[in-house]
C-alpha cells in the first residue's frame, strides 16, 4: 500500500477546514445570546425561538420543499423515460445530437438561463394576457428544465450497464412491453434514478439565480428569502437555519451512505456464498 505524502495530508486538511470552518462558525453563532457576529456572550436557543416565530422565512422554507420535490419527482419521471429512449436508439449521430441538446442547460450558465426563460415566460404572459405569471409553475418549469441533464446523465451509464436482453428474455416469458420496463428495466437501474432524484433535489433546493429571475412577489423560495435579507443585515435567525438544514443534510447522507455500505457488504456476501 502506497502511503500518502505529508504534503498531500497538510493539503486535505486545509481543503477540509477550508470547507467546514465556515459553517462550524455559523452553527456557533446560532447559539449566541447576542445579534453580535463577532462577540460570543453567551449559550442561548434565542434565535432558534424567533427563526419559528418568522412567518416569512417558514413560508418560504415551505415553498422551497414543496417546489424540490415536485420538481425533482417530475424530472425524475421525464428524465428516465428520456433515458430509456436514448438508450435505445441506434442510430448514433441522433443520439449525439439529442445529447448535446439535453446538456445545453448543464453547460449554459445560469445567469443565461435565467434571463432567457424571464424573458420567455413574459412574452408567454403577454401574447395570452396574463397578469403576475412569474410565480409557482414558472419556478417549477425552469427547475425541472436544469435538472433534467442530471437525472438522464445519472440514469445512462446504469442503463448501458444492463443487460441489453433482460427486456427481451422477460417478454419471452410472458411479460408486455410495459410490464417488462416496470418489472426488470426499473429494479435494474434503481441506484440510478434515486442518485438522481437526489441529484434533482438538491439542485433545486439551492438554487438562486434562476429562481431569482423567474419567480414572482406572491411565491419567494429561502435562497431569495435570506438574498433580500442580506440588503440590510443577516440577523442571528438565519444561522439557526443554516445549521438546521446542514445538520438535516448531514443525516440524510448518513442514512444513504450506511445503506450503500450494508448493500455492498451483502453483496459481497452473496458473491463469497
Amino acid at each position: 500500500m502506497k502511503k500518502t505524502h505529508p504534503l498531500g495530508k497538510i493539503y486535505a486538511f486545509l481543503i477540509m477546514a477550508f470547507m467546514y470552518i465556515p459553517i462550524l462558525i455559523i452553527a456557533v453563532y446560532s447559539f449566541n445570546s447576542s445579534n453580535s457576529t463577532g462577540i460570543l456572550t453567551g449559550f442561548s436557543l434565542k434565535w432558534y425561538g424567533e427563526l419559528f416565530k418568522d412567518k416569512a422565512t417558514l413560508e418560504a422554507c415551505y415553498n422551497t420543499i414543496v417546489l424540490a420535490i415536485t420538481s425533482a419527482v417530475t424530472a425524475t419521471v421525464v428524465g428516465t423515460v428520456a433515458a430509456l429512449g436514448i438508450d435505445k436508439m441506434k442510430k448514433s449521430w441522433r443520439r449525439s445530437l439529442l445529447m448535446t441538446i439535453t446538456d445545453i442547460p448543464m453547460m449554459n450558465p445560469e445567469i443565461v438561463t435565467g434571463v432567457s426563460m424571464m424573458l420567455l415566460f413574459v412574452f408567454i404572459g403577454t401574447f395570452l394576457k396574463i397578469n403576475g405569471i412569474l410565480g409557482f409553475w414558472t419556478l417549477f418549469i425552469a427547475h425541472v428544465t436544469f435538472s433534467l441533464p442530471y437525472v438522464i446523465l445519472n440514469i445512462l451509464p446504469k442503463l448501458s450497464q444492463t443487460n441489453p436482453n433482460l427486456a427481451e428474455a422477460a417478454m419471452d416469458l410472458g411479460c408486455t412491453p410495459g410490464k417488462a420496463v416496470r418489472k426488470v428495466i426499473l429494479p435494474a437501474i434503481r441506484p440510478g434514478i434515486v442518485s438522481g432524484f437526489i441529484m434533482a433535489f438538491t439542485l433545486s433546493l439551492d438554487d438562486f439565480i434562476i429562481s431569482y429571475f423567474v419567480s414572482g412577489p406572491k411565491f419567494q423560495t429561502l435562497p431569495i428569502r435570506i438574498y433580500s435579507m442580506t440588503k440590510k443585515r443577516v440577523t442571528p435567525d438565519m444561522y439557526a437555519l443554516s445549521t438546521i438544514i446542514f445538520v438535516i443534510i448531514l443525516i440524510m447522507l448518513i442514512i444513504i451512505n450506511m445503506r450503500g455500505l450494508k448493500g455492498n457488504s451483502k453483496a459481497k456476501g452473496r458473491a463469497k456464498a
